[in-house]
């Protein structure tokens, strides 16, 4: 299905918050409430939320969590120097988060009674690995890490992973699409920075935190200005009985002859 918008600009509102995708209104295909915060030192935000399952990644700074009867300090300098710290609960347990410095976090939820033990995932838990390496003449390499997904967390409903882009490149190539919706959420390493987000026959200019909603089944690669890298998180919605696994990649045939080049 798809929808009034595939793309977003949005803007924090007084209080830190901007909202990406919620359950209704134009992107309400996600079926995910996907918003970015960003906290000034010594703030603290909770979040919780009855049938929902939420994730709380951070993108810099140096926060505390606490969830349950555990705690861990986190720090991250940004998303291009450091590897991912997440927090992931199932519906009815709060994750507070307080920052010691100015940080920003991602918060990813979606509707789900299903119960989980929470995890804390730690940069070692999602390591970088290379992608694409010396194919499509060498312009498709990037870095990918997977937080969670059906194979680590199977009661999920949701998928969270992020991908750097080296300078220049493409990513999600070839074209390729899967009948599950995601959305991503874009970073730069310069506020100048640019790319290009493709969602089936449209394409936009991606900036500094702004965002592409692809529904199931549109084609979504997307490319890195030459001077800059771009930095996406990347979040799937599962769909019932039909969970996202890595095989559901499909690549789109006119563009697979290219693996023979």
């Amino acid at each position: 299905m798809m929808m009034s918008k595939v793309f977003g600009y949005p803007k924090f509102d007084s209080s830190g918050e901007m909202v990406l995708t919620t359950y209704d209104g134009d992107y309400a295909a996600m079926r995910m409430d996907v918003r970015v915060y960003q906290m000034k030192a010594g703030e603290t935000r909770a979040f919780c939320r009855a049938g929902e399952e939420i994730a709380v990644l951070l993108l810099s700074g140096r926060v505390t969590f606490t969830w349950e009867t555990r705690r861990a300090a986190a720090a991250r300098r940004n998303v291009f120097t450091g590897g991912p710290w997440c927090v992931h609960a199932s519906g009815g347990v709060e994750i507070s988060v307080a920052a010691e410095t100015g940080a920003e976090i991602l918060v990813q939820c979606t509707q789900n009674e299903k119960s989980f033990p929470s995890c804390l995932c730690r940069p070692e838990d999602a390591p970088w690995t290379y992608s694409c390496v010396g194919k499509f003449g060498g312009v498709a390499q990037r870095r990918v890490n997977t937080i969670f997904d059906h194979s680590t967390c199977p009661a999920s409903n949701m998928v969270l992973g992020e991908v750097l882009n080296d300078r220049g490149n493409w990513s999600g190539y070839l074209p390729h699409r899967h009948p599950q919706p995601e959305a991503y959420f874009f970073l730069f390493d310069r506020p100048e920075g640019f790319g290009a987000s493709f969602v089936g026959g449209e394409v936009f200019k991606s900036v500094d935190h702004s965002f592409s909603a692809i529904p199931g089944g549109a084609l979504h690669p997307q490319a890195v200005a030459p001077g800059f890298q771009m930095y996406t998180t990347w979040m799937i919605r599962h769909l019932e009985g039909n969970p996202w696994l890595q095989t559901d990649r499909c690549e789109d045939e006119r563009y697979t002859w290219l693996h023979e080049v």
